[in-house]
């Protein structure tokens, strides 16, 4: 009786989300599905099955243009989320000390956010350009041995990349964890004060594993936003100078338009789905399911 009464309960909402469960099957899951079935297959400009078994993904992984952008995803990957949550957290701790002006900073702080991928490789492609950019303001000021021009060199491009995207990034981290932080009982504080802890130790020791929930949840967010990278590394650098910030999607998109191979675009369109899937699976479960059973 009880599981009639659950299975009848909120009959309106289940109707109205039936358009967004079509949708998501419809256009998620099924073309999914198909451009899995395309890696398969030697389609070029239009799709041919003919199936050729793991062709594509042996030529994949021999292409040394998709070993270099697998191989700077996860420079930047590492980099990205780590500086993220390191600096985002700091930001929030300084701003839950009661800071005088906290909206400003905090506004400004998230700012940043606000602005799209594009508009902020373009603001850093010109804040490194070695002619117009802050190597050439210090310059200016009389350091005249000071050099600041990453996206010049292939060996250090892809972290200009990720000092664009840090910046970019770090507001929404920052405003996790400050919902975090707002939300630890304040007697738990005073309990750490009274017992004489010192205050970093408070931080690594109690304040961070019970805002575990919130730093899983950032690194989830973060994670799948480095797999999809695509509008800043084009808009900052082009994927130069030569191949040394190219990104998997980039690769995605190139062999999908310009190069008309559409199989092997399929082939590393699934590899970039694999990590989302690592990453995004365990999270639902402990997050949805594993809570839905306690």
């Amino acid at each position: 009786m009880k599981r009639k009464t659950r299975m009848w309960s909120n009959l309106s909402a289940k109707i109205a989300s039936i358009p967004m469960l079509i949708t998501a099957v419809g256009v998620f899951i099924l073309c999914v599905a198909y451009s899995i079935a395309l890696s398969f297959t030697p389609s070029r400009y239009f799709p041919k099955f003919d199936f050729i078994g793991f062709d594509q993904y042996i030529r994949l992984w021999t292409t040394d243009r998709w070993t270099i952008s697998v191989y700077n995803l996860l420079i930047f990957g590492v980099l990205f989320i780590g500086f993220c949550l390191v600096i985002g957290f700091i930001l929030a701790v300084l701003i839950d000390r009661n800071i005088r002006m906290e909206g400003v900073f905090r506004t400004i702080f998230l700012y940043p956010y606000a602005l799209s991928f594009v508009v902020t490789g373009l603001i850093w492609q010109w804040m490194m350009d070695p002619a117009l950019g802050i190597q050439n303001v210090v310059r200016n000021l009389g350091w005249e041995s000071f050099n600041f021009a990453p996206l010049t060199s292939t060996e250090y491009a892809i972290y200009g990349v990720v000092i664009a995207a840090v910046w970019q990034g770090t507001g929404l981290i920052m405003c996790l964890m400050l919902a975090g932080l707002r939300g630890i009982d304040r007697e738990i504080w005073k309990a750490a004060r009274v017992d004489g802890i010192p205050l970093w130790r408070t931080y690594v020791f109690i304040i961070i594993p019970m805002i575990r929930p919130v730093i899983v949840t950032a690194v989830v967010l973060k994670a799948i936003s480095v797999v999809r990278v695509y509008d800043l590394v084009v808009a900052q650098t082009g994927g130069g100078p030569g191949i040394a910030t190219e990104v998997p999607a980039k690769f995605v998109i190139d062999h999908f338009t310009e190069r008309g191979n559409v199989a092997i675009a399929m082939a590393a369109a699934t590899m970039m789905l694999l990590p989302v899937l690592l990453l995004v699976g365990p999270w639902v479960y402990n997050e949805y399911v594993r809570r839905a059973r306690a």
